[in-house]
């Protein structure tokens, strides 16, 4: 590809104390020379050191701004080539102009990621770890910020490597079965082949089973409140988010839409949906309401089923209940209003979901959600969330490529034990190699790279 000198704004829109447009490229110095005026040029500057200086416009001469101007020297820079980065002021207008003074000076604007693109193709992440930047910066949770950081630094791309080192050693067994017949070790090279599958898809396998978690703590685990009217779901999401984030009256049906919080409980990011009631009712809107709080429920990662405990329970509530006992999805029971005389058939709640599965609470006084936070922890991660192994495949496109390989792998093994000849037993081997290879980028297209860099930021 054309190594041109790129730029473009690296810090958010809006007001802020700095403002910083980065340029980066073979010319990069010598653009950062036309624009900035210090006692010394840029390019006599000492690599990542920080000098003052006037921001001009390369044309008319006219000072832009005045701030301060950095040189990384590459390879030691983010992108692999030589960096400038000019920090000035942050007004929106005042980032414009020397954004433009840059791209007078001979810089292009970079595309969407082209920075982090550039970091890649020089050598300075794979893939993984450049998709892995994308999370770090869209991180909602502190857990999630952990578990991005530790993919950049490259953690799961080690365990990637080595599998793909044990399936290289396999290939090379093979090869050399193949072109030395003589030597008559195709029944080893076989049994070398089943011994491989035995070592490698375990590992697979605790990837793919650890997946779930690594897309909750990408994502965030969505848990839907439901419950028939005046139960206190609302009240139960205000207790969630310590704040009144929904509307609570004493008036069945206040509730007519989905309303969605984003929260983090123990760590881990919530994606909290508070539904319409579920009862049978003549308005339409409320109608369309409840319909979207039966979708959201069978959609779930976690439901919160909540009862009025003041009152024995109705038909709704056992439908309910019949409903989620057969839900993939785990339930919790919320017995709400436990400050009033409790008229619910305890028993009745555990018999269809569990005697484990219920909390006790006043959502109005925010009472008992510290055990709900607790209980949710608990059966999201078993209590482990700060010990987990943050290594895990939160990228739908890792996940697919590691069910990928897997299955070309158990192919392999299967053809071998049967019989199969080495060259057809290479076929899948070699696949299941190449799809961990494009996880981390060795066997990427150049399609597939501008799908996944166009998601970032113009200046990443």
């Amino acid at each position: 590809m054309e190594w041109d000198t790129i730029a473009a704004v690296a810090t958010a829109p809006g007001e802020a104390g700095i403002g910083i447009v980065r340029i980066s490229g073979d010319a990069a110095v010598e653009v950062g020379d036309r624009v900035f005026r210090g006692k010394r040029r840029l390019g006599e500057s000492e690599s990542h050191r920080m000098v003052y200086g006037r921001i001009v416009d390369p044309e008319s001469g006219e000072t832009v701004d005045e701030g301060l101007a950095v040189v990384m020297k590459g390879p030691r820079s983010y992108t692999g080539e030589d960096v400038v980065e000019i920090h000035g002021h942050g007004g929106p207008l005042v980032v414009r102009r020397v954004l433009e003074a840059v791209l007078r000076a001979g810089a292009r604007l970079a595309e969407p990621g082209e920075f982090t693109k550039r970091a890649f193709l020089r050598g300075k992440m794979d893939l993984s770890q450049a998709e892995a930047v994308i999370d770090l910066i869209r991180a909602k949770s502190d857990l999630a910020r952990r578990v991005a950081l530790e993919q950049v630094q490259g953690r799961l791309s080690e365990r990637i490597r080595k599998l793909r080192e044990r399936l290289v050693d396999v290939l090379a067994h093979i090869e050399v079965t193949i072109d030395y017949p003589e030597h008559d070790v195709e029944a080893v090279t076989a049994s070398h082949v089943r011994r491989a599958a035995d070592e490698v898809v375990p590992e697979m396998d605790r990837l793919l089973r650890d997946a779930h978690s690594g897309r909750i703590i990408r994502e965030g685990l969505e848990t839907v409140i439901v419950g028939k009217p005046n139960v206190g779901k609302s009240s139960l999401l205000n207790a969630l988010a310590r704040a009144d984030r929904a509307i609570v009256t004493d008036i069945p049906g206040t509730t007519r839409d989905v309303l969605q919080e984003f929260i983090q409980v123990r760590g881990i990011p919530l994606n909290v949906l508070d539904t319409a009631g579920i009862r049978e009712t003549g308005d339409v809107v409320e109608q369309l309401g409840v319909q979207k709080s039966r979708e959201r429920m069978k959609q779930a990662d976690l439901v919160l089923l909540v009862l009025d405990a003041s009152r024995p329970l109705e038909p709704t509530d056992v439908e309910l209940m019949e409903e989620l006992r057969s839900s993939p999805s785990p339930v919790l029971a919320v017995l709400n209003k436990v400050d009033l005389p409790v008229r619910v058939d305890r028993k009745a709640v555990e018999q269809y979901l569990g005697k484990d599965r219920i909390v006790e609470m006043v959502a109005s006084q925010g009472k008992g959600v510290e055990e709900l936070e607790d209980r949710i922890a608990r059966m999201v991660f078993g209590g482990e969330v700060a010990g987990r192994d943050p290594a895990y495949l939160s990228n739908i496109r890792h996940i697919e490529l590691v069910r990928k390989a897997r299955e070309h792998l158990v192919s392999a093994a299967r053809a071998a034990e049967e019989g199969f000849t080495l060259d057809v037993v290479a076929v899948d081997v070699r696949s299941a190699w190449e799809a961990l290879g494009e996880i981390i980028g060795e066997t990427a297209s150049e399609q597939l790279l501008d799908q996944i860099f166009s998601r970032f930021c113009l200046g990443k």
